[in-house]
């Protein structure tokens, strides 16, 4: 079984996201096992990029963050090494495609793939234009996680039934950050999704409190947090891992 269907297996996974290098690649060393420490199975880590256009202001400014303190792909390859000498959780990276191109995407996958990532998430890969990534993932078996929006049913259909690893849908349109109120129609694009596939469904986008967890949870297989996480770790600093770990315990029980 792979670390990510392990992510999922007998329980409702809490999916928690940060960006790499914010504050500093050292601290998000600790957050990561502080999340882990809570009860998170698995770990979105963000690739810092200076235009991230499906981001809200508080991930904006985390990507700034760690992209003034001087963190690059390597370091965060580096970052990973680290981590799987102290822990097996799922690591995914969330990336844009530039980034990917500019390294080179068979070299992208390949030091992924040997620093002991296990899939990637790519918000501005159009789904019709991602045959070239895929098969360069699937060389070094990463799962390419397909993100769903909140669409047409039909396209719904399309692409879940290509889906590896797990399905990121979406909560509703726009950029990263907390929410109020999600979409209308989730409900009929998590029916469709379950009609064509058994890949678990994780929701993600708005995401903050307790609340929203136990609302959500019945519908799906996993949720995902992110601006609520960075948003602590950007009040905190260096100091975040205590609050990461607590934070973390809370979603966790809210899952069960």
């Amino acid at each position: 079984m792979s670390r990510i269907a392990k992510a999922f297996a007998g329980k409702k996974a809490f999916i928690s996201f940060l960006t790499a290098g914010d504050p500093d690649i050292e601290t998000t060393e600790k957050n990561i096992l502080a999340l882990v420490a809570g009860g998170s199975s698995l770990i979105e880590i963000g690739i810092p990029f200076s235009d991230p256009i499906a981001e809200g202001p508080v991930i904006e400014r985390a990507n700034m963050r760690a992209l003034a303190c001087g963190t690059t792909l390597e370091t965060v390859f580096e970052l990973v090494r680290r981590l799987r000498e102290k822990t097996d959780v799922a690591l995914v990276f969330l990336t844009y495609i530039n980034p990917i191109f500019v390294y080179g995407a068979e070299r992208f996958f390949k030091k992924a793939a040997e620093a002991g990532v296990d899939g990637c998430v790519i918000p501005d890969l159009p789904f019709e234009e991602r045959g070239e990534l895929m098969s360069a993932a699937k060389a070094y078996q990463i799962e390419l996680i397909s993100l769903i929006a909140p669409t047409s049913l039909a396209r719904v259909e399309l692409i879940a039934k290509e889906a590896t690893g797990f399905i990121y849908l979406v909560s509703s349109m726009g950029v990263t950050g907390v929410r109020q109120n999600f979409s209308d129609n989730l409900m009929a694009i998590i029916k469709k999704i379950r009609e064509v596939t058994k890949t678990p469904i994780a929701i993600g986008f708005g995401i903050a409190t307790v609340e929203q967890v136990r609302e959500l949870k019945s519908y799906a297989d996993g949720i995902i947090i992110g601006s609520a996480i960075v948003k602590q770790i950007e009040m905190a600093g260096v100091e975040a891992p205590a609050k990461l770990e607590a934070y973390a315990t809370e979603i966790v029980a809210a899952l069960k």
